[in-house]
């Protein structure tokens, strides 16, 4: 029986073993670990990629959209409009600021913050606005930022699952007031372990990111502003410039298997991925709707295929928020995603034939 995990971190590491073991000696050789010349040419290096001004290396993800919100003066009283569909990163973010989630419907098609949602949940409370770009496909940035300049609210974008994806000529991480990388294993830059950054053209938020993620100092031991302990370390930054240099490739790599998938399922009683027009998805994910979903995962785990939902329960059906009063219904698109959805396998150094023996295997159960 084939053995096809969901994700294989070390396939992914093996793939760079030279370039990335080189990179950790050199910085364990340098006797410099916490914010130094790795991290500083880190930084550099995907703000250019990314085409912004800024990149501020943070400990992780959640920490990247939790002093990204406060950098844009999020706090206690304040709304934030974002979706239920999501990694519980980003509305425990919003909370960990002192702020309200108020949660948003999803596009069925893209899985994408719907843009006429947003429009109705503004009210004079909302400080800020999350699209989140998941699975690699980009939000509808185009309609949302409009709303965004018609309401004069910030815009701080979830890229956590979108390193690299285009809407038009643009990176996502480029349109918004700033945006939230995580740099996490599994993610399409992934480091070895946590890591995250907070990128943006303006200066001003910046530098009080700077401050915020080493306790608000402007000098040593000297606290201008109420800060955090979120740095991005000297290792991970070395090894995130290696994979930063090949993702393009990778991200090349994982729409190639993309479209495999596609070509072999499109026959089949299953909802594949939709792109918009203007949208070029990176494939963090590979997500297919289909009625049987708990069957079929089964089925697909007997014959050796790892799969997973992302995500099972919506947020705001979750235990640690309900105090947010959404009742199940409340958002009809989201909860009947989570019902349907089933993540396949793909990582940017899965072998061909594994798209072929689980689309076999898809052929098979249905």
């Amino acid at each position: 029986m084939a053995s096809i995990p969901f994700v294989d971190l070390k396939a992914e590491y093996e793939a760079y073993r030279e370039e990335i073991d080189t990179a950790v000696s050199r910085t364990l050789s340098s006797g410099w670990y916490i914010l130094g010349p790795e991290v500083a040419a880190f930084e550099a290096a995907f703000a250019a990629y990314t085409g912004v001004a800024h990149a501020v290396g943070v400990a992780s993800g959640t920490d990247a959209l939790l002093l990204g919100l406060k950098a844009l003066g999020v706090g206690p009283g304040d709304e934030v409009i974002t979706v239920a569909h999501t990694a519980v990163a980003t509305i425990a973010a919003i909370e960990l600021a002192g702020a309200k989630p108020v949660l948003v419907d999803i596009d069925s098609q893209t899985y994408t913050m719907d843009p006429v949602q947003v429009e109705t949940a503004v009210t004079p409370r909302t400080k800020a606005i999350i699209p989140v770009h998941l699975y690699g496909h980009p939000a509808d940035m185009e309609t949302i930022l409009e709303i965004a300049i018609q309401h004069r609210l910030p815009v701080l974008e979830d890229c956590a699952q979108a390193h690299g994806a285009l809407v038009g000529e643009r990176r996502v991480g480029s349109m918004g007031d700033a945006a939230a990388f995580s740099f996490y294993p599994t993610k399409n830059l992934g480091a070895l372990g946590d890591g995250g950054a907070v990128v943006t053209n303006r200066d001003d938020i910046a530098k009080r990111l700077r401050l915020l993620r080493q306790y608000g100092w402007r000098e040593r031991y000297i606290s201008d502003l109420a800060g955090y302990n979120s740095r991005l370390d000297e290792l991970q930054a070395a090894i995130l410039q290696v994979r930063l240099a090949h993702l393009d490739e990778d991200n090349g790599r994982r729409q190639h298997l993309a479209a495999r998938y596609s070509a072999q399922l499109e026959n089949l009683p299953v909802q594949l991925p939709r792109i918009r027009p203007s949208a070029d998805h990176v494939f963090h994910l590979y997500v297919i709707q289909t009625g049987r979903q708990e069957a079929l995962a089964a089925f697909l785990q007997k014959k050796g295929v790892g799969t997973a939902v992302h995500y099972p329960v919506p947020v705001h059906l979750q235990p640690a928020y309900r105090h947010l009063g959404y009742a199940p219904g409340s958002l009809p698109v989201t909860e009947r995603a989570a019902r349907r959805i089933l993540s396949l396998p793909l990582y940017a150094h899965m072998p061909e034939e594994h798209v072929d023996v689980v689309s076999r295997a898809l052929a098979e159960f249905f």
